[in-house]
Order: C-alpha cells, then structure tokens, then sequence
C-alpha cells in the first residue's frame, strides 16, 4: 500500500503545500504552514450533478421570523453581541490566556441557567472540580448549570443528544475538541475544522446558541484555519493588559449586530464586574492641565469612549538616534503626523525623542485620534498645556488639512456629560452641542497657532 503524501496547509490564505517551509509562497507569512491530514481523492467519474435531494426556493419578501434574543443577565456581554444571544448560532471568542475568557462565561452561563433557562459548560481543559473551586470564588456555587469534563465531539452531541437541546452551550476550548473521524492530535488544522463544523451544525439544526473558545497565538490572532472564523456568526477578542484592570469585550464580527461594539469590564476579587461609564477609566481625574495630555472622544461602535492620550518629547544634547516609542496606537501613523508638523508646521522633532501614551492600557484604532495626538505633542514640544475642559478629534490629512469624522455630536455629547466644555475639531463638524463651544481646526498650523497662545 503506497505511503499517503503529507501536505502542509497555511493558517493564514488556506493554501496547500506538499513539504512544509518557514514562508508561505502565496501570502509571504511565515510560521503559518501546519500539516493536515491526506488529500483524498476522488475517481475520474466522481459526479455530483445528480443523485441529490432537490430543495425549494424563496424569496426575499417572505415572511421572516424575527430574531428573539435571550439575554445573557450581563449588559456589558449583550450589548457586545448586538442585543443578546441569537438561538442556532455560533460565537467565537479568543483572548490571551488568563484575561477571563472562562470567567466571564462561566458569569453569563450561570446567570442564564439561574433565570430559568438551560446552559451546559463543558471544559476540554479543566476538571468540573476546578470549575466548581471558581464559581464557588465568585459566588456561583448555587447556579443549576450543568458541567461535563470532556474533549470528544462524538461524546459531547451523543449525551447532548439524549434530551432537549440546552438554550447555551459553550465549549472551552475548540483546540481540545477532537473528532475520532480526522487523523491528527487535538488542535490541527483539521481537527479544530472538524470538530468546529460538527459543534456548529448541532447549534443549527437544534437552535442552541454556541460559543466556542478559542486560543490565541503570540500575535494576537485567533489559533487555527482561518476557515473557522469564517465559520461562525459572531466573533470576538477579550481584550485587555494583566497589569491593569479593566478588560474589553470587542465584537470583531457579527452577523446579527453591529461590529467593533465593546463591552467594557473590570476585573474584582470576585470576578468581572460591568463598567456603566468606561471613560472614567481611562481619564486622570486631575484638576489641572499638564503640558502633553490631549483628551480625545473615541468612538467603539456606537459607544463614546474619552481617553487621555499623554505625550513627551526629550531633547537630546548628543548626535544620538533619537527613540519614538508608542503605546496603544500605530508607530507608523505617529511617524507620519511627525512629518505633517514638521513639514506643514516647521516643528523640529528630529533631535528629540518623542514618547506616546493612551492611558490605561487603551489601544487606539480610530483615525479621528489624529489631531489629539497632534495636540498632545505640540503641548508637549511646547511644554504648554492645552486649554482645561477641551476635548480633540479629527483626522490629519499629509497636506496638514483636519479632515471630517462620523459622529462629531455623540462624540461631544458623551464629553459634555462629562464635564468637558469646549471642542476642538473639523471645521464642518456640524457646531455647537448643549453644554460644549465648538471651535474649528481646519488646518494643523491652526492647532499649534491655538497652542502656543493658550499660556
């Protein structure tokens, strides 16, 4: 019998190699190719024109139930999911190891079996006995959830099997899930795939609503074929630093709600605790202004977020290279907005390290960041602080221009209810809001000019 041919199969695009290498020729990622199991091949006269079950058509103005969500008794959690969970469908949340992943669902679990409701917990990496030591830390030991210790997929739907479908079933994680049909540890490429397709077309066929775990490699991504993120309804990241306390739950993609919603949490002695105001975390709270702290409205989803961004510029005496060092927002986008204010401003930072900072461990994706970032750094170049109760948003052009943001009111709003006063932003952001003074910024001179004249 002839020896099946390996192939090595890439993370990242899904291509196929017959010998595994560090690079993947097609994408050009490395680390990325995991070998998969042996090809199978189909005979010449293999035909799938025909011998199936035919299917009806429908069309698109028929009547279509609406979608009953069943809330997850963690406002926090839903509102991250769009409103709740969706019966038949399947959630996948990743997040760095020890960041609360099993805390936050073992939470929502009890939660929904002590409203009533019928949720399974079942651990390919815990014993129920270590489960039971947790929610009794948390105060969950009362809780009728129904625990199992266990990593075979045919185990889990042949016992799932035996009764009603429960309303939640999660499933920690998927790379200790195994299917005895797939050759191959628990965790490759096509045991994770496997094993997922299987899980899922349960929570389908049954509504059941699923939420499988997943594990995270160093870069931050999600372990396995990429195919199963493309599998599931709803993915999500559990986001957070170890050093500090806040944790947050983003939605990177839902089929059923609105992407990049977050949920925001705050991890206590006795678990995760729902953040109503999340700029308070991410504020200093001082009453008076220092030089290099701009206070910018970010905007998660339909959620404002305020969010101190603190910079410091270090003159240096010798002909050393200066360091640009970040944290929580692009480095190629500081150096970017470096150039604009030296070019467009005649700012010199090319003798200087420059430091940036989002307080509180806060990560930074949204471009209207730009002229807050512009103006800590000109404050700080200036060693001037920036007028007290102001907020900055907007994106900075490479002509200098502030170009325009979506949401400039919510954005003002939630700094209003806040305390803050005045706004800097766009010159056609739509005006002034109850409680904030609206003041333009239609190019970046104009900022270091309004810097410059606030001491």
């Amino acid at each position: 019998m002839a020896r099946p041919k390996r192939r090595y199969v890439c993370t990242e695009c899904g291509s196929v190699a017959t010998r595994w290498q560090g690079q993947c020729g097609d994408c050009s990622q490395w680390n990325t190719l995991v070998e998969d199991a042996p090809e199978t091949k189909f005979a010449a006269r293999h035909d799938l024109s025909s011998g199936g079950r035919s299917f009806a058509f429908e069309t698109l103005d028929e009547p279509t139930r609406p979608l009953d969500r069943r809330s997850t008794g963690i406002r926090e959690f839903d509102r991250a999911l769009g409103g709740g969970l969706v019966p038949g469908s399947a959630i996948l949340m990743g997040g760095e190891p020890g960041i609360g992943k099993s805390t936050l669902l073992l939470q929502a679990s009890a939660a929904i079996a002590g409203a009533g409701g019928d949720a399974v917990y079942v651990s390919g990496e815990e014993a129920t006995g270590q489960i039971r030591m947790r929610a009794a830390r948390l105060g969950l030991s009362k809780a009728p959830l129904k625990l199992a210790a266990a990593t075979s997929v045919r185990d889990i739907l042949t016992t799932l099997g035996q009764g009603g479908p429960p309303d939640l079933l999660i499933v920690d994680s998927i790379q200790t899930m195994h299917s005895d049909q797939i050759e191959g540890a628990p965790g490759t490429v096509s045991q994770v795939r496997a094993s997922a397709f299987e899980l899922i077309r349960y929570a389908k066929e049954t509504g059941c609503a699923l939420v499988l775990v997943g594990h995270v490699t160093k870069d931050g991504n999600i372990a396995g074929p990429r195919v199963l993120e493309h599998m599931v309804d709803t993915v999500m990241s559990f986001e957070g630093e170890r050093s500090h306390q806040y944790r947050i739950l983003r939605s990177l993609k839902n089929r059923f709600g609105a992407v990049d919603e977050i949920g925001v949490f705050a991890m206590e002695g006795h678990g995760l605790d729902e953040v109503a105001n999340p700029s308070s975390l991410f504020l200093s709270g001082r009453e008076e202004p220092i030089p290099g702290a701009a206070v910018f409205p970010a905007l998660e989803g339909t959620r404002p977020v305020l969010v101190e961004i603190q910079a410091l510029i270090v003159r240096l005496q010798s002909g050393a290279t200066p360091r640009r060092a970040v944290v929580g927002w692009d480095s190629g986008r500081l150096a970017m907005l470096l150039a604009v204010l030296e070019s467009r401003c005649g700012l010199n930072f090319s003798t200087a390290e420059v430091y940036l900072n989002v307080a509180g461990g806060y990560r930074l994706a949204d471009p209207a960041a730009d002229l807050a970032v512009a103006a800590a750094l000109v404050s700080a170049l200036a060693d001037r602080p920036l007028p007290g109760g102001s907020v900055w948003f907007g994106e900075t052009a490479l002509s200098g221009e502030v170009r325009p943001v979506s949401h400039a009111s919510l954005r003002q709003k939630e700094a209003a209810k806040l305390g803050f006063s005045v706004a800097c932003g766009p010159a056609d952001a739509g005006g002034d809001v109850e409680g904030m003074r609206y003041r333009d910024v239609a190019i970046i001179t104009a900022l270091v000019d309004r810097v410059m004249a606030s001491a």
